[in-house]
C-alpha cells in the first residue's frame, strides 16, 4: 500500500470536486507506514473487512477552488465505506493508496483514529476563522465502522465547544446515537444535517447500496432528528436513470420524505466519475444488461449525465415537493460566530479502538 504517497496537498481532499492524485513532490505524506496498524474483528458485521488504524497529521481538508461544492472546508474520519454503493464517486480515492475501487473500495477501510484530537488542535489554533466544516461529502461518517471506533462524538464535542459551524450528510443511522450532542452544538452554533435517500424501492436498494440502512430507516431518522429540534433536510441522490426516475418512483420518494417530515428535499442525479464509472457500469452489465447502451449515450459526454435531463429530474421533484408541502434546500453562507463567544467546556472524551 502506497501510504508515503498520500499527501496533505494532494491525496486526501475530502471534498466530492476534490481529487488531488497525492504524487505532488515535496508534499509531506498524512501518515508513514510505522503509523499505521491493520486489524479484523471476528463478527459478523465487520467478517471480510480490513481496517488500517492510522494517526493522521491533518483532519481539516480544504476543498478546491473549481469545485461544485457550497462549502470550503471538510472533515473526513474514514477512507473507505461498508455502505458498498455501486455509483460511490469516492471510490477513485482507494487508488492513491493502490487499492481496488471496487471490492476493496467497499473492505478495506482507513481509520483516522486521531481525528476528535486533530480537530480540536485545529479548532483552537489562532489562524481558524470559524469557517463552517461539512462532513460526510466524501465517504460516510457514521457508516459501520464509527459503531467500534467512536470518532465522531469527539469531533461533534470539539466543534460544540468551539460553536463551529457544521453539517453532516449521512446515510447512516447510526447519527441518532449522538442526538444529544448535535443538540447541544446547536444551541451554541448552526448545524445542518442532511440523510441520504434517493429512493424507496426495496429492490434497487438492496442491489445498489447493499451496506446501507434501507430508505424507510433513514427517514425514520429524519423523523427522530427533526423531533429533537435538529431539522434534517433530505438529499434526493441518486436519482438513478432508467431504475429510479420513473413519475411513479420519484412521486413515492417525495412522498415518503414529506411524511418524514424533512424540512427540505434536494434531488441530484447520479453522476459517473472516473473509478465509480467502471464499477457502475460492471455492476449494470451484470444485472441489466439491456440499459448498457442507453448509459453509454446518457453520459457519452462525461461524469454527467446531460443537463436537459437534469433539469427535467430536478423540476419533476420540486412540483412534487410543492404539492406535498416540501420545498429544496436553500444554499445560504455559513454563520460568523462573535469572537466574543466562550467555548463550552470540554467534557473528555475516551477514544473507543476495540
Amino acid at each position: 500500500m502506497r501510504w508515503d504517497r498520500l499527501t496533505e496537498n494532494g491525496g486526501d481532499n475530502g471534498s466530492e470536486e476534490g481529487g488531488g492524485d497525492g504524487r505532488a513532490p515535496g508534499d509531506a505524506a498524512l501518515f508513514g507506514t510505522d503509523r499505521v496498524v491493520t486489524r479484523t474483528f471476528d463478527t459478523p458485521e465487520f467478517r471480510g473487512v480490513t481496517f488500517h488504524e492510522v494517526r493522521s497529521r491533518s483532519i481539516v481538508n480544504r476543498v478546491p477552488g473549481a469545485s461544485r461544492m457550497p462549502f470550503e472546508w471538510t472533515v473526513n474520519p474514514y477512507r473507505g465505506c461498508t455502505h458498498a454503493c455501486v455509483y460511490c464517486f469516492a471510490r477513485r480515492t482507494h487508488s492513491y493508496l493502490d487499492l481496488d475501487t471496487g471490492l476493496g473500495f467497499d473492505s478495506q477501510i482507513v481509520v483516522k483514529v486521531n481525528a476528535p484530537e486533530l480537530l480540536r488542535s485545529r479548532l483552537s489554533s489562532r489562524q481558524w476563522q470559524g469557517a463552517h466544516i461539512a462532513m460526510g461529502t466524501n465517504v460516510d461518517c457514521y457508516q459501520r465502522a464509527e459503531g467500534r471506533y467512536r470518532l465522531m462524538p469527539g469531533i461533534i464535542a470539539a466543534l460544540r465547544d468551539h460553536a463551529n459551524p457544521f453539517s453532516v450528510l449521512t446515510k447512516g443511522t447510526l447519527i441518532l446515537r449522538d442526538l444529544e450532542l448535535l443538540q447541544q452544538a446547536a444551541s451554541v452554533t448552526d448545524v445542518g444535517v442532511s440523510v441520504s435517500v434517493g429512493f424507496v424501492d426495496e429492490e434497487l436498494w438492496r442491489t445498489v447500496e447493499p451496506g446501507t440502512p434501507s430508505p424507510l430507516r433513514r427517514l425514520d431518522v429524519v423523523r427522530t432528528l427533526t423531533e429533537g429540534g435538529i431539522g434534517c433536510g433530505v438529499l434526493m441522490a441518486p436519482v438513478i436513470p432508467f431504475l429510479g426516475d420513473h413519475p411513479d418512483q420519484l412521486r413515492a420518494t417525495v412522498r415518503a420524505v414529506a411524511a418524514s417530515g424533512a424540512t427540505s428535499v434536494t434531488p441530484l442525479v447520479l453522476h459517473l466519475r472516473p473509478g465509480a464509472r467502471e464499477w457502475f457500469m460492471a455492476w449494470l452489465g451484470q444485472h441489466h444488461p439491456h440499459l448498457v447502451r442507453r448509459y453509454e449515450r446518457l453520459y457519452a459526454e462525461g461524469a454527467y449525465a446531460p443537463k436537459w435531463y437534469q433539469r427535467r429530474i430536478t423540476r419533476q421533484v420540486h412540483e412534487l415537493a410543492a404539492e406535498y408541502g416540501i420545498g429544496p434546500a436553500q444554499r445560504g453562507a455559513p454563520r460568523r460566530i462573535p469572537a466574543s463567544r466562550e467555548p463550552l467546556l470540554a467534557e473528555p472524551t475516551q477514544l473507543t479502538l476495540l
